[in-house]
């Protein structure tokens, strides 16, 4: 093993594959470090979406389609406070490269379906991977190992080195003893988001969210740690994806069948009567985004999910089917009820509802529970990804991409955290790759 190399990545997933792979095409000597025993990130967990403009796929269906407008639109997505804080420079510099970014990953063997609509974008821009976002890992590590680069997992950056002004190499935990790595072009911070950091959510979002798990448990916020060390600026901290729903897939052991009505605190049920079944069963009201098939409704988790979605005319039957006391949950759609219809008032402090729940046809989803999807914050880069600090300088040798380099950027709505983890990973690559 040898402990020298052009290019050092910190993280395998999404961003740091694209870095790394796009480095060694280039020819460089590569090393990409990852703490897990295994690849894949927050990108190895995604549904794999892929949100860019002036595609081939887009002229294919007669879409025109512009950067320039996309940038509009991407400014409609999410808390408008959020949007007024965005680096809007540095995004319309992202989605100018990342329909490249796409012809890229086909040119690796990816497949792609799409586009399909997402409003507020006024054109379809989502484009699907197949089968879903692993394709992306599998794709990316056979071009870096095809290419020579380096591969080690259960390895953890503990800390960044300096030659004088310059970041040139890093420290990386070892069973036995600390290892030292050396790059000669640069280090690349690519270790993902915060989402399950509770320290670094207290301190920028607050302590009461602490609680709140990320939907990724790695994602401790382990490349912002290396960027504040070296004195980067980090910008967007406190804005984060979520909390939200999202699905528990229950143990092999049938864990659902054994959930008590109440009593275990952060699990909850989502039950639709008639009138909600109908309305999550066609656009614009999709539950999720789903592989494959971009946007799934009640049908599709009913045919896909039987785990986590039960159907029934009666109330009764599907509180049934997944081990719930039946007097339990009708005492809470009466309560509900009672507050629609203004003689009672509602326990979680809601101030208006008007439709009752009732009717011949009930679906209940879950379990669920609240999760940080991901984090905006990270260090701030210039359009060369180089992390700058407080004075707007850039950091000699040390780069930042996907989620620890969004610079600002608020990158709300399906398909743009990927699109920029492996857009901002390749043109880091190439830039260092090529780089004499």
């Amino acid at each position: 093993m040898k402990y020298e190399y052009d290019v050092i990545v910190v993280g395998g997933g999404g961003s740091g594959l694209a870095c790394a792979a796009r480095a060694a095409e280039c020819g460089a000597d590569v090393l990409l470090l990852e703490k897990q025993p295994q690849l894949g990130g927050a990108t190895g967990i995604a549904i794999g979406s892929f949100t860019a403009s002036g595609t081939p796929w887009q002229r294919k269906a007669g879409i025109e389609d512009h950067p320039d407008d996309h940038e509009a639109d991407a400014a409609k997505f999410g808390p408008p406070a959020y949007q007024a804080k965005n680096n809007t420079d540095l995004r319309r510099f992202f989605l100018e490269h990342a329909a490249d970014t796409l012809q890229w990953l086909t040119g690796l063997g990816l497949v792609f379906h799409g586009p399909n609509p997402e409003p507020p974008n006024r054109v379809p821009r989502m484009h699907n991977v197949v089968p879903n976002a692993k394709a992306y890992i599998a794709a990316l590590q056979s071009r870096l190992v095809r290419c020579g680069g380096t591969i080690v997992c259960d390895a953890a950056v503990a800390e960044l080195l300096r030659d004088g002004k310059r970041i040139d190499g890093v420290v990386v935990r070892d069973r036995d003893r600390p290892a030292v790595y050396r790059a000669r072009r640069g280090v690349v911070l690519a270790a993902g988001d915060y989402a399950n950091a509770p320290d670094m959510i207290a301190r920028f979002r607050g302590e009461r969210f602490a609680v709140v798990e990320g939907i990724n448990p790695h994602a401790a916020g382990d490349g912002h740690r290396l960027a504040e060390q070296a004195g980067a600026r980090m910008v967007n901290m406190e804005i984060t994806y979520g909390p939200e729903l999202r699905f528990i897939a229950p143990p092999r052991d049938g864990f659902a069948q054994l959930l008590p009505a109440r009593g275990l605190g952060k699990i909850a049920y989502l039950l639709l009567d008639q009138r909600l079944v109908e309305r999550y069963s066609r656009w614009p009201h999709f539950l999720s985004t789903a592989p494959e098939i971009a946007y799934a409704y009640v049908a599709d988790y009913l045919r896909l999910r039987p785990d986590v979605a039960v159907a029934g005319r009666l109330l009764d039957d599907v509180a049934a089917a997944r081990g719930l006391a039946a007097p339990v949950v009708r005492e809470t759609v009466e309560r509900f009820n009672r507050f629609a219809a203004g003689t009672d008032s509602d326990e979680f402090g809601r101030r208006s509802a008007s439709i009752l729940m009732d009717g011949e046809r009930w679906v209940l989803l879950g379990p669920v529970k609240a999760y940080f999807t991901t984090t905006e914050g990270g260090a701030a880069v210039n359009r060369r990804m180089q992390v700058v600090d407080d004075r707007g300088s850039p950091i000699r040798g040390l780069y930042a991409v996907g989620q620890n380099g969004l610079g600002g950027m608020v990158l709300w709505g399906h398909g743009l955290h990927i699109a920029w983890a492996i857009t901002s990973g390749r043109l880091v690559g190439e830039a260092l790759g090529r780089q004499d």
